[in-house]
């Protein structure tokens, strides 16, 4: 992709953005956010979440 073609998608997608009604952002951020990962799981992969989960079991 030139750099031509990638700031106009940049500014494409940005005017788009900006052109939304500030409630649908608000709600698009929030269904993101309730979407995520948790933490450990999304940066470390399942192997800490097993752990941790091992641990809660045997207490």
């Amino acid at each position: 992709m030139k750099t031509n073609d990638y700031v106009k998608y940049i500014t494409q997608t940005f005017v788009k953005y900006i052109d939304q009604p500030k409630d649908i952002r608000k709600k698009q951020k929030h269904e993101k956010k309730e979407t995520k990962e948790p933490f450990l799981y999304h940066w470390f992969g399942v192997i800490p979440y097993a752990v941790i989960t091992m641990l809660k079991r045997r207490k």
